[in-house]
């Protein structure tokens, strides 16, 4: 019974699915710290004067 040697077309699948997995990681990773860093030193919150008081 001859052995099946992989074929360069069948190496290429696995990598190419773990380079598109790389970058999809990367792109969410970037993503999270944006978000983070955004919120944090975004907009600050509006001060007491901004805010008008409800009169009664």
């Amino acid at each position: 019974m001859p052995e099946s040697i992989p074929t360069v077309r069948d190496a290429a699948r696995p990598r190419l699915r773990s380079i598109v997995t790389t970058i999809v990681l990367l792109m969410i990773s970037i993503m999270i710290v944006r978000d983070i860093l955004v919120r944090r030193w975004g907009a600050a919150p509006p001060s007491p004067s901004d805010v008008t008081e409800r009169s009664r």
